[in-house]
């Protein structure tokens, strides 16, 4: 078994995973093959030593893979995810535990304003403060005929969801953050690279970016960084929840590396841009793509 730092070949890495479809949200449980969130590879260093991170959507995909690598680095997590994620968020914050940690769950719907403040809330009691804010939740539902079948509804669901709430959860962070403190928006290749079957959920990601942008230079001078991680098609349960039949077996494929990435893959780019490494990054796009192409 590997680490996250043994060199290997990255187009063999990992297979092409496949899956039937499942009920939106979508649990881990129910999937043919299951994610790779570094279970059993991401090996610690103590970079996050004494850290407090909130990570919304921590119970699976890419949050689970973040709240490993973040524990085993040494920081101290809270989890925000739906009520029907339940099963999901307890098996994350079990690996946060097993890695020495603290795990703080916090079921809710991020939509509500009053629930956004009751995450920070939360995390400035049971954690003690807030130095990492992690905005990775959020909800996507390909239409295969675009803007016609998009309705109104599902365009609040997506904005409130992705734009909303990650709005709020940083205004609500930045009470209680100091120097160092550290935000982490999570934007895609669809705010460069959108598809007309996303097309809601792409516009909320390149808002994501220009968020990212200008509140960085905002908040310079106070010594917080933001900046954006840009994933490419990346194997949750996101994927086969969301995602036309038929569809599921194809994602991925069209990469220069010829497979989507796994969970694993983007949590190295998490804990540089919370890190002290990064200390002269803000206002930057990280793009995790597997070579598909963000100008």
């Amino acid at each position: 078994m590997t680490d996250q730092t043994t060199p290997q070949d990255p187009t063999s890495q990992h297979g092409t995973p496949e899956s039937d479809n499942i009920p939106h949200p979508g649990l881990t449980s129910q999937m043919d093959e299951k994610p790779d969130h570094g279970e059993e590879t991401y090996e610690g260093s103590g970079r996050l030593e004494g850290k407090k991170a909130i990570i919304t959507g921590g119970d699976s995909g890419i949050g689970r893979a973040v709240a490993i690598a973040f524990s085993r680095e040494g920081a101290d997590v809270l989890i925000s995810y739906l009520p029907e994620e339940e099963e999901d968020a307890q098996i994350t914050a079990g690996h946060v535990r097993d890695a020495g940690r603290t795990a703080v769950l916090v079921p809710g719907d991020i939509r509500v304003e009053a629930h956004c403040q009751d995450i920070v809330d939360t995390a400035v009691r049971e954690l003690g403060g807030v130095d990492v804010l992690v905005n990775n939740a959020a909800y996507q539902m390909a239409q295969p005929g675009g803007i016609f079948d998009i309705t109104t509804e599902q365009l609040d669901r997506v904005m409130k969801t992705n734009i909303y709430a990650l709005f709020w959860l940083t205004k609500a962070a930045l009470a209680h953050m100091k120097e160092g403190g550290s935000i982490i928006n999570v934007s895609s290749i669809q705010g460069y690279q959108p598809s007309p079957q996303l097309l809601d959920y792409a516009t909320s990601k390149a808002g994501i970016i220009n968020f990212t942008r200008g509140l960085a230079q905002q908040l310079g001078e106070r010594g917080i960084r933001v900046n954006t991680v840009a994933p490419g098609p990346i194997w949750t349960p996101l994927i086969p929840a969301t995602m036309p039949e038929g569809k599921v077996e194809q994602f991925g494929e069209d990469t220069p590396e010829g497979r989507p990435g796994q969970p694993a893959e983007l949590a190295p780019a998490f804990v540089f841009f919370a890190s002290q490494e990064s200390s002269y990054t803000t206002g930057q796009r990280l793009g995790v793509a597997g070579g598909k192409m963000m100008p």
